[in-house]
């Protein structure tokens, strides 16, 4: 049966508006500015923007892209998250229903889309997204049923409620530990940082919301992406081999394929 198309056009028009607003989180988190007040501004000038340039990919067209009061260029950034947020939001509900996963996944979309952006424009992944999306996974775990093929193997004799939030558990640990042990032996050998400890909070709250299968198939899909980008982009800017890659931003690709191509 086909989906209602009704309930995806408006989550579309749900992700464009909270795509507007993550934008605001992508600028504002990173140097430790309020995301409620002020209201927005343009970076450049200053200047509060009001509502009428605010509606989400309108205001962008309709201004070219630019500031109504300084005429400087507005970052491509701005409507790529407003569309991109749109795309994932109408793609989840497509998928998943108006359900509470669907719920779930679409506040897990929004932290990878901002942590994607902070990432890649200031090598930092924001504690408040990372560490307070853990919880807030851990959280969702006692209420959404979490599986994993291992964990529910071994857990089976459990509720499904404590066996779901032992497989957000394990899904944060079973990877990140290993990952930040290899890591941490490698930067020793080799004198310099290989993975920052940021990333290792981000796999802490892929871990918790994905468990373990999924989480293992967003690891791979991130690292494969970003050895493909990574290296066509150091060998087309000729950065050399030491260059410093947005590790986390190629996580944030696979988390959010993840959920979309698994079984649910």
């Amino acid at each position: 049966m086909a989906a209602d198309p009704l309930p995806i056009f408006l989550a579309a028009v749900l992700g464009l508006v909270f795509g507007s607003f993550l934008n605001v989180c992508i600028y504002r988190l990173p140097r430790d500015l309020s995301v409620v007040t002020p209201r927005s501004f343009c970076p450049e000038c200053g200047t509060q923007i009001s509502w009428r340039d605010n509606i989400p990919l309108l205001s962008y067209l309709v201004l070219h892209g630019r500031c109504r009061g300084c005429r400087k260029p507005i970052g491509i950034r701005y409507l790529i998250v407003e569309v991109a947020t749109a795309g994932l939001f109408a793609i989840t509900v497509a998928k998943y229903g108006v359900t509470a996963p669907a719920f779930k996944w679409l506040i897990f979309e929004s932290f990878m889309i901002v942590l994607f952006w902070t990432d890649l424009e200031e090598r930092l992944l924001p504690d408040e997204i990372t560490i307070g999306g853990a919880v807030l996974g851990l959280f969702c775990s006692f209420f959404i049923p979490l599986h994993s093929a291992i964990g529910d193997l071994i857990l089976a004799g459990l509720g499904w409620r404590p066996r779901s939030v032992i497989n957000a558990i394990l899904g944060a640990l079973v990877f990140t530990i290993p990952i930040w042990a290899v890591a941490h032996i490698w930067q020793r050998f080799r004198k310099r940082e290989v993975l920052a400890f940021g990333d290792i909070k981000l796999l802490l709250l892929m871990g918790v919301f994905l468990g373990m299968d999924d989480d293992l198939v967003a690891c791979l899909i991130g690292s494969i992406i970003g050895s493909i980008l990574g290296l066509a982009y150091i060998l087309w800017t000729r950065k050399g081999w030491t260059y410093e890659l947005p590790f986390g931003s190629f996580l944030c690709i696979g988390a959010v394929i993840a959920p979309l191509i698994s079984g649910g």
